[in-house]
């Protein structure tokens, strides 16, 4: 009897040790956007390092697009790596700096060999213009539009972190 006593103790402290870890313990790297800094996950995207993703808006007085390339750091930091619009305006830069390419391709202005690395950023869903859209996968093939996921007007806070199966389980998971 003390035996199964025993045996029924054991298996119970380990299941509770496997669930803690399973929930607690992060596991997956995500590309995560906090409502407003308030540490509420309001969506992640499963990312891994290396990979890439992509954040285009629409500039808000010459209403063109501007796509940010973004690549995921070894040490989980969110490096920007280049810059692409069409029109020359405000907030929009003229030329590369030191270590950058200035190009015109394809009717656009390209910023190449950006070196700007974010621990996070703080990015607003556009409220007047809300044509804001997040691009993954190989060369962007996929996409949502933030609208999908974000109130328009709002802002959050995107960084790369790991989540915990709870964490996972109570954030909304981005998907095409």
């Amino acid at each position: 009897m003390k035996k199964k006593r025993m045996l029924a103790i054991i298996l119970s402290s380990t299941t509770v040790l496997l669930l803690s870890v399973l929930f607690l313990v992060p596991l997956r790297t995500a590309l995560v956007f906090d409502t407003q800094n308030t540490g509420h996950i309001q969506a992640y995207l499963p990312i891994n390092k290396e990979e890439t993703f992509q954040i285009t808006f629409t500039h808000s007085i010459h209403l063109t697009d501007v796509v940010e390339k973004y690549e995921v750091t070894d040490d989980l930091q969110i490096l920007q790596t280049e810059i692409i619009y069409e029109e020359f305006g405000i907030g929009m830069p003229s030329n590369a700096e030191e270590g950058e390419e200035f190009v015109y391709e394809n009717g656009k202005y390209h910023i190449k060999d950006l070196n700007n690395v974010f621990s996070s950023m703080n990015i607003r869903n556009g409220k007047t213009v809300s044509k804001n859209r997040l691009s993954w996968g190989e060369n962007g093939t996929k996409m949502i539009w933030f609208n999908e996921y974000f109130t328009p007007g709002d802002w959050y806070n995107v960084r790369v972190e790991k989540l915990t199966l709870w964490q996972y389980m109570k954030g909304m998971k981005i998907h095409e």
